[in-house]
């Protein structure tokens, strides 16, 4: 039999590509190659993103481009879609776009490996009907345990199915990893109970259902194993980790553990919900040796009644209360955030409050985004709308706002000491570049220079240096030792 080659191309968040590794560790247990380069490969699969206006076009975009190469003379026979987009949609999506060959859910995970050999032999496989996730979960979080449907990046060999004893996992691991960056995402949970009336996200992954602590540990020991030097826990609702597992506390017990049961040199937590934050998280995060100075809080909006409409909980002075705690645990550490910009009624008032939190706040990163209807939610049916030329204005002002803001939390850094993950070096420049504790993945880079007297440095290398200069928000330091 020839050689069965198929490319995985991952659209979308760090979720997605720890399920892009699950479905690879799937697919070369059961005898099919991964190759890097889609020209080289028979089989195409595309790992969609289904969240917002502009990550499902680049995702359909991926898609036509995928099967474009059909027809180029390259040995692509096959282009499959998978993950959220595909999920979201089944058999609306495979409909109007027939360049995919499959549209697959997430239940098919498991046997993603048949599913591709069927597209293969050119067996036209029947797309799923779209339904809401989270009926397939009891509504009460502890009676989740029994819960035997697939979730992308839980997997397990307990989980593959009959007749693949074969498969050579190492339990709890169903992973392979495609490429060798130090840093690595590790699902912490996936789904959310929560109900924002502008997120789509819960009825397509589903409820709220956490990993196991020991899974979670096992997997970054794994990980540290091949060399990773920073994990990044991800999930939908990082602050609701254990509320399934009856431990609501569960992530301050958690991280600890990481900390003295791998070998990972760093952690970095993902996706607060501000309105759960607990003073002892805070704590814990802070005083983990291995958790890096680094809170990324889902705040949204500054409004008490935006975000009322949202159906979420908080405002400008419980927020800023909120950072005001996490700098007197941590000065130094890098807060992250999101904000949506012309909410359906958003008034003047409410988004002049969002600016006065911004510039309050000092946030380290922050992701503008406009606000469009999303199908099947709440807000999708929420007036009056904001004009689109009001909300294009809107999203002007605040980004031009958090480049200066995040530029000045930039410059002021000049002259701490911070450590950096080194991922790349440049062998133009002769320089390397990674991540301080407080930088999360998308949120600016620092370039280490080295001294007279130091030595070659190596990607994954954990190093101490100081902060000497900035260009916007990336930073540059002098390793000092």
């Amino acid at each position: 039999m020839s050689e069965k080659t198929v490319a995985l191309i991952t659209m979308g968040c760090a979720r997605n590509e720890v399920d892009s590794e699950e479905l690879a560790g799937r697919l070369e247990a059961q005898g099919w190659t991964l190759v890097e380069d889609p020209e080289m490969a028979q089989a195409v699969m595309v790992n969609t993103c289904g969240f917002v206006d502009i990550a499902k076009a680049d995702s359909i975009n991926t898609i036509i481009e995928a099967a474009d190469l059909k027809e180029s003379g390259a040995v692509t026979k096959a282009v499959v879609a998978v993950g959220c987009l595909a999920q979201r949609y089944g058999n609306e999506l495979a409909g109007d776009l027939p360049e995919a060959d499959a549209v697959l859910s997430f239940d098919d995970y498991p046997y993603i490996a048949e599913r591709l050999d069927a597209v293969m032999r050119g067996d036209k496989l029947v797309p799923h009907a779209p339904s809401d996730r989270r009926t397939l979960l009891p509504i009460s979080p502890v009676e989740r345990a029994a819960n035997t449907n697939p979730i992308p990046g839980h997997g397990s060999q307990e989980d593959t199915p009959p007749g693949n004893d074969a498969l050579a996992w190492q339990p709890p691991i169903l992973r392979k990893r495609l490429e060798n960056s130090p840093v690595a995402p590790v699902k912490l949970a996936s789904g959310c109970d929560r109900r924002c009336t502008f997120c789509a996200i819960p009825s397509f992954r589903g409820s709220f259902i956490s990993r196991p602590p020991a899974d979670v540990v096992a997997e970054v020991a794994w990980l540290a194993g091949l060399g990773v030097t920073e994990a990044v826990l991800v999930s939908e609702n990082s602050t609701s980790y254990g509320k399934d597992l009856g431990d609501l506390r569960l992530l301050e017990s958690l991280l600890p553990a990481i900390d003295q049961g791998t070998d990972i040199a760093r952690i970095r937590v993902a996706y607060l919900q501000p309105a759960e934050v607990r003073p002892d998280l805070l704590k814990v995060m802070a005083s983990t040796p291995v958790v890096a100075p680094y809170f990324d809080l889902s705040f949204q909006h500054a409004s008490a009644t935006l975000l009322r409409r949202m159906k979420r909980f908080g405002s400008r002075e419980a927020f800023l209360e909120l950072i005001g705690s996490i700098r007197e645990l941590s000065p130094q550490a890098g807060i992250r955030s999101n904000v949506i910009v012309g909410f359906p009624g958003e008034t003047d008032e409410e988004f002049a409050e969002l600016v006065a939190f911004l510039e309050q706040g000092e946030l380290d990163a922050v992701g503008v985004f406009a606000y469009s209807d999303e199908e099947g939610t709440e807000a999708f049916n929420l007036y009056p709308k904001v004009d689109q030329p009001i909300i294009d204005s809107r999203v002007r002002l605040i980004t031009d706002l958090v480049d200066e803001l995040m530029a000045q939390r930039a410059q002021d850094r000049i002259g701490e000491d911070v450590e950096v993950v080194i991922e790349s070096f440049d062998s133009e420049s002769h320089s390397y570049w990674g991540h301080a504790g407080h930088q999360g993945p998308d949120d600016g880079e620092t370039e280490v220079v080295l001294g007279e007297s130091s030595g070659e440095l190596t990607v994954g290398q954990l190093v101490h240096a100081r902060v000497v200069d900035s260009n916007g928000v990336d930073l540059v330091a002098e390793l000092t030792h």
